[in-house]
């Protein structure tokens, strides 16, 4: 059988627990269509980069699949159906990974690191004024800046 990877989106209203079932439900579709879910992942309550159906926010489940076709098609079809589920992403792979994803290993990489990662506690220092707002004499005035003043040029009169 192929195998897949499977991103699902579901709306921000729903709980972790609502989640949690409605991946339950797909998995046990999955099942009776002759297939398997050997590892999903729960990537937490995330923000888009732009709203999606009125919503800015989506709690997102990530799923290895080993399944013939039709139970992918079925699947995204009852998804589609669910008021409950935003977007669905399905991509079919060589071979399933048993490691956890990019998305986990990014957030355990974080907590051995601390909460800044490798940065540290560097202080940015003054930034001053923000680019456009400093040109057109907007800005915070400092230390060092000119006042740029237009050259006076001299008529000869006629």
């Amino acid at each position: 059988m192929p195998f897949y990877e499977h991103v699902m989106i579901a709306r921000q209203d729903a709980s972790p627990q609502q989640v949690d079932a409605l991946t339950e439900t797909y998995k046990q579709l999955i099942a009776s269509l002759g297939g398997s879910v050997p590892k999903s992942e729960y990537w937490g309550l995330r923000n888009f980069a732009f709203r999606m159906k009125r919503h800015r926010k989506g709690h997102y489940v990530f799923m290895n699949i080993d399944a013939p076709p039709a139970a992918i098609k079925e699947l995204e079809r009852q998804e589609h159906i669910n008021e409950d589920v935003l977007r669905v992403l399905t991509v079919r792979v060589p071979a399933l990974d048993p490691e956890p994803s990019a998305v986990m290993q990014r957030g355990r990489d974080r907590d051995e690191r601390g909460d800044r990662g490798d940065r540290g506690d560097r202080d940015r220092g003054d930034r001053g004024g923000r680019g456009r707002e400093r040109e057109r004499g907007r800005g915070p005035r400092l230390e060092g800046d000119e006042e740029i003043v237009a050259p006076v040029i001299p008529r000869e009169d006629v």
